[in-house]
């Protein structure tokens, strides 16, 4: 009885966190209400990714960012402990699972592919093409979405996995070099033949994705998004929306920074954590975007809440067809970002947290260059 008590004032909460926090004022004007739930389903147990024969259902309305279970996070976790992660969140409902061949290179999908063979069938399999690696090292700078590359990249991917098909192939960034109609081409003949079932896209911004959504219909933009990197909201959602393309934020909560858990003394391994040189991980930026940390940590705290929790529901508050992965290294915050698809907010909440989140001046870029192209 006192666990089902617990969980019902969670769920009270979480209403409390699903349609609060829009953003930009003109997306929240349009969005405020338009989540409230009509009846008595669970709308945000099951979200769905594109439209038609190119859609996707996602159990929980979350998948799982894995790439930090082996790379880019500092430490390196023993990879039986990982496995069992993953394998729990697949035990939890959880049905998408996101790699790249990027993350390690190469280490992430290795592992990635391990964990999920007892079910492959049951669930959503992403990876990514499209950086110059060499020797298992990054290029600098380098892109390569040659179609025969990307061809070679799928092959190999699928060994790494231990699978036949991905079923959402991203191309992981734009290639200066390749015309983007070559690579969604590239990508339809490879759905032609039953190696990829949906094409994606990330870190692409809006003319790339109606030249490349034209020639093979796109399930998923993936790109950066969370309280403190807002921009597509009103840079990427209205073609989406246009189209009938699912979102698929990374980063949901900011590398961890939304958690609480890093503060401005904490220590990025140079060689395996790619933090340390963004500019919005600097020290002085760290302290002074600490106001964002206190608004939802006062506001979940009158709700049960957790600021990473608030975060996750304000994300899933802005459409229905957006589908966040965090990424976590341990069952306690799998089940906390999990709990987050339960909750919503009243419209009011949602305006006056947004409101209290936007007067709140970020500092720090994501990225030290930009990224969406």
């Amino acid at each position: 009885m006192e666990n089902n008590n617990r969980r019902n004032f969670l769920k009270a909460g979480a209403v409390l966190s699903s349609t609060l926090l829009l953003s930009p004022a003109s997306v929240l004007a349009e969005n405020t209400g338009k989540n409230n739930k009509t009846d008595n389903s669970d709308n945000t147990k099951s979200r769905k990714l594109g439209m038609g024969k190119h859609s996707i259902e996602v159990a929980h309305g979350l998948g799982l960012g894995c790439m930090g279970m082996s790379w880019n996070r500092s430490f390196v976790p023993d990879k039986k402990y990982m496995i069992a992660t993953i394998r729990k969140a697949y035990d939890m409902g959880v049905n998408l699972f996101d790699t790249a061949e990027a993350y390690g290179p190469f280490a992430n999908e290795e592992l990635v592919g391990e964990a999920i063979k007892p079910f492959r069938k049951n669930i959503t399999l992403c990876s990514k093409f499209g950086f110059e690696i060499q020797n298992g090292k990054f290029i600098a700078g380098k892109f390569n979405s040659k179609p025969q590359h990307i061809r070679e990249v799928v092959e190999q991917s699928l060994k790494r996995l231990q699978t036949d098909h991905i079923d959402l192939l991203y191309q992981h960034r734009v290639d200066p070099n390749v015309p983007i109609e070559d690579v969604a081409g590239t990508v339809k003949d490879l759905i032609k033949e039953g190696k990829v079932k949906h094409f994606g896209l990330s870190e692409a911004g809006v003319q790339n994705i109606r030249k490349a959504h034209a020639i093979q219909p796109l399930t998923a933009i993936q790109t950066e998004l969370s309280l403190m990197s807002r921009e597509p909201l009103t840079e990427i959602f209205p073609v989406c929306e246009e189209l009938g393309i699912g979102f698929v934020p990374y980063s949901p909560l900011c590398r961890a920074y939304l958690t609480g858990y890093i503060n401005e003394r904490t220590k990025y391994i140079a060689s395996n954590d790619n933090r340390g040189s963004l500019p919005r991980y600097a020290p002085d930026a760290v302290i002074a975007n600490w106001k964002i940390i206190d608004v939802l940590t006062a506001f979940g705290n009158e709700r049960g809440l957790t600021a990473a929790q608030v975060s996750l529901a304000w994300l899933l508050a802005q459409k229905p067809w957006v589908v966040p992965i965090p990424g976590t290294t341990k069952l306690a915050h799998l089940q906390e970002n999990l709990w987050s698809a339960d909750y919503e907010f009243s419209a009011d909440e949602l305006n006056q947290l947004t409101q209290a989140v936007l007067n709140i001046q970020i500092t720090g870029d994501r990225y030290a260059t930009p990224q969406t192209k």
